[in-house]
């Protein structure tokens, strides 16, 4: 019981984040399309990459009717210079059939059995005790993780 509050307190719904992405944080060049979510921007493979550009291109939102600026948001809401809210992404999200907090306890489980907690807790939203836990719950041995990154060579 305790894991489970430990895991649900940490965690920061993938909804929110994702409403609150800006024009800006969809970068579409020569080299491909590249999502900025932190520090380093992630490259998105096809079919999804087409699907940002899509998105990029046709915002839409009740308050971008007749603003006299383009919305920044990568998901315009309702009111006006405000983004998509969280409730209502997440049901256009579960009317496609897609579940962002499972999906994101899915893929953060898988990733704690192959990388230490130190690493996981880099991860945005995620605080390092929740990390501990999610490695504890996945049971993971990250030595493969270890030696990979000492076998590097540093340039």
């Amino acid at each position: 019981m305790a894991r489970g509050r430990a895991l649900r307190t940490g965690r920061v719904e993938g909804a929110a984040a994702i409403s609150r992405l800006t024009i800006k944080d969809v970068e579409v060049s020569d080299q491909g399309v590249r999502l900025h979510l932190g520090d380093a921007p992630v490259h998105l493979p096809e079919p999804i990459a087409a699907l940002a550009r899509s998105v990029a291109a046709n915002r839409k939102g009740h308050a971008t009717i007749g603003a006299p600026a383009p919305s920044p948001w990568l998901f315009p809401g309702g009111q006006p210079g405000r983004p998509i809210s969280t409730a209502q992404l997440t049901q256009r999200l579960n009317q496609l059939g897609i579940r962002p907090n499972q999906a994101r306890s899915t893929a953060l489980f898988q990733l704690a059995t192959a990388i230490p907690a130190t690493i996981l807790a880099r991860t945005p939203g995620i605080h390092t005790d929740v990390a501990v836990a999610w490695q504890r719950l996945s049971e993971g041995d990250w030595a493969d993780y270890a030696a990979e990154i000492s076998r590097r060579t540093s340039t």
